[in-house]
């Protein structure tokens, strides 16, 4: 199936927009006449009963796929066809994130209580599937993995104790240990993370990751600089006070330059202030000129770009040409999760089986 609406940008931001979207699908000058607007087009994966919150592009042609329903797909040919690689056993967890290293290697978070937050690897592309780890705490509610390289990478926990909790491995994801946290600040009553796009934990360079928060008296997130052993916090303007609102997602260009974006995930509840900026690593947030109109869970950085980015959620996606500073609507499609690849390459996810990637 085919999606046959168009990018748009407002009219007071129209250069700035055609710019960042024709510098992530550049093509050659002869070509020029015969370019479209670039647009999201859906890719068929067959699972119109599906949600996929969690998602990793690999490239143009390769992405992977976690939902609901233990369901995993991957597509190696651009999104023309889709291969259904769920670990076996499976179909009563909740996949929320995954991360993948190329067409074969792939990680994959099972969210939930207990037992239900699990950790699965693959070697051969989801031919097989490996448990790495499961959950034996009550306490214990895993949201999201990210990784630093293809051997080092953390998975997180809403608070257990009073801290968030943080698994750390060192191995690709065949072994994951409990991190020490006597580094981590202590949590605010009802603080937590949000499993809605893969992107409440994010990484860049060799040491650096962030963790965003929400349901507490104040949205924040929380900054590592040596792979989750200490852990400082800082607050936000983005909506608070509400176990529904917070950060939901978070994307870093380089370990100074970061996004984040969230607001109300209630589709009735207005969200003001659903976006910030921050060029100092997190250690400051600075709210939006021109945020998003509705709630966002989910925000990439175009590739080869200092200054756009891409937020999507169930009431559409945005653009920003400056860094985060505006945003514009430029597609009505529910997505709850975006990625994007050095090869210019960007899917995004969401309910309904829905995947897609933007097309020229």
């Amino acid at each position: 199936m085919r999606r046959t609406g168009r990018t748009r940008c407002g009219v007071t931001a129209a250069a700035a927009c055609a710019a960042a979207l024709a510098a992530l699908t550049a093509v050659p000058a002869q070509a020029h006449e015969q370019r479209r607007v670039p647009h999201w087009e859906l890719k068929d994966t067959g699972t119109p009963e599906v949600r996929f919150r969690g998602l990793a592009a690999v490239s143009r042609n390769t992405a992977w796929a976690a939902g609901t329903g233990g369901t995993v797909l991957r597509t190696t040919d651009g999104g023309a066809t889709w291969r259904n690689v769920s670990p076996p056993g499976a179909a009563e967890l909740q996949f929320r994130d995954v991360e993948a290293f190329d067409a074969r290697r792939a990680v994959v978070l099972a969210i939930g209580e207990g037992e239900a937050s699990r950790v699965y690897r693959t070697d051969d592309g989801g031919a097989t599937w490996t448990e790495s780890f499961r959950n034996t705490d009550p306490k214990a509610f895993y949201d999201c993995l990210a990784f630093f390289d293809s051997r080092h990478g953390l998975a997180m926990s809403d608070p257990v104790d009073g801290r968030f909790r943080i698994l750390s491995t060192g191995d690709g994801g065949r072994t994951w240990k409990v991190l020490p946290d006597a580094g981590m600040p202590s949590a605010q009553e009802g603080e937590a993370g949000f499993a809605a796009s893969g992107q409440c934990l994010v990484t860049s360079g060799p040491k650096d990751v962030w963790l965003a928060t929400g349901g507490a008296a104040r949205a924040r997130v929380l900054h590592s600089a040596d792979r989750g052993h200490t852990w400082t916090a800082t607050d936000t303007a983005l909506p608070a006070g509400d176990p529904a609102r917070g950060v939901f997602a978070l994307a870093f260009r380089d370990r100074t330059h970061g996004l984040a974006v969230g607001g109300d995930f209630r589709p009735d509840q207005p969200s003001p202030q659903a976006a910030a900026r921050t060029s100092d690593g997190g250690r400051t947030w600075r709210p939006a000129a021109t945020p998003p109109p509705a709630y966002r869970s989910g925000v990439a950085w175009l590739p080869h770009s200092r200054t756009a980015a891409l937020a999507v959620g169930p009431a559409g996606t945005d653009l920003t040409a400056d860094g985060g500073r505006t945003w514009r609507t430029v597609d009505t499609g529910s997505y709850d999760t975006v990625d994007c690849t050095p090869d210019r390459g960007c899917w995004a996810a969401g309910e309904k089986g829905r995947v897609a990637r933007l097309e020229h």
